[in-house]
């Protein structure tokens, strides 16, 4: 290697680390080791912990807490008075590490909370394109999918499971361990204490089926073979004799598109709390 090669090697490797654009208000408080992106605004009296790191693009407006062991991707908005990553509300949460995971292009609006997990490295996760409006609580050990929609004052309890495209109306409230599936719709004020089926819509206190939410799949673009082959399931499902065994075993032989494997993909997982059904 020659001498000029060598010095050249050692210029590149030497190079500083690029500058990343930040936007800190002065009266923001951000913890030396937390770990910011390109491009980052964070606004009047927020609060940024020492465990949190925030992705590229991210806008905190003000007075929003983001805490503990907490990632927060890029392109989100969090609004006033949000707390991200507060320690779990659960009694047998004892100070333990655990996580608050958030995706991509999130939008949380004003005092929305979402708490840690339970458990050593247990975790708390939000995925990407999700709207949670104002006074949404995610309780610990939650999972949210993508393009999930909670409304204002939806509440979960811990342990509960969201599906992708899910459309939660505002006060909500579900029961910790429920698992709701992709594409369900919930009427306001629901109160749901057993597991929903994906693309079902849900009303009432406490909650039934109340269809299939066609609208819903639609909007999303699902295959119309697809909706045919979810409406016979849901007649089966709902409007025949067959027990619940014996109707997952026929629609297990039926259902080939992958919106009906979903359907009996859920029916056939372990279930903590039970089906919901009319």
């Amino acid at each position: 290697m020659s001498a000029v090669q060598s010095v050249k090697r050692d210029l590149v490797k030497h190079e500083p680390a690029p500058i990343h654009r930040l936007n800190i208000h002065p009266t923001a408080i951000v913890h030396p080791s937390a770990q910011l992106g390109r491009d980052v605004e964070i606004g009047p009296f927020c609060l940024v912990g020492e465990h949190v790191r925030i992705g590229d693009g991210t806008i905190l407006l003000a007075n929003v807490v983001a805490n503990g062991w907490t990632e927060i991707g890029s392109e989100c908005e969090i609004h006033p008075f949000s707390v991200i990553g507060g320690a779990s509300q659960d009694k047998k949460f004892r100070g333990e590490r655990s996580f608050v995971r958030i995706g991509h292009r999130n939008v949380i609006r004003e005092y929305v909370t979402i708490n840690r997990g339970t458990g050593e490295d247990s975790e708390t996760v939000v995925g990407d394109d999700n709207l949670l409006l104002a006074y949404v609580h995610i309780a610990h050990n939650c999972r949210i999918g993508n393009r999930v929609v909670m409304s204002n004052n939806a509440q979960l309890a811990g342990h509960v499971s969201v599906g992708d495209g899910a459309n939660i109306g505002g006060m909500v409230g579900v029961h910790q361990f429920v698992r709701i599936g992709q594409m369900v719709m919930i009427a306001g004020m629901a109160r749901v204490v057993k597991d929903v089926m994906p693309f079902m819509m849900v009303e009432g206190h406490p909650s039934t089926i109340r269809g299939l939410n066609k609208v819903g799949m639609k909007r999303r673009g699902v295959d119309p073979a697809a909706v045919a082959e979810l409406e016979e399931a849901y007649h089966l499902l709902f409007r025949s004799s067959v027990n619940l065994a014996g109707a997952i075993a026929t629609l297990r032989e039926k259902l080939k598109t992958p919106e009906g494997k979903e359907l009996v993909a859920f029916l056939e997982a372990e279930s903590e709390r039970g089906i919901l059904k009319r």
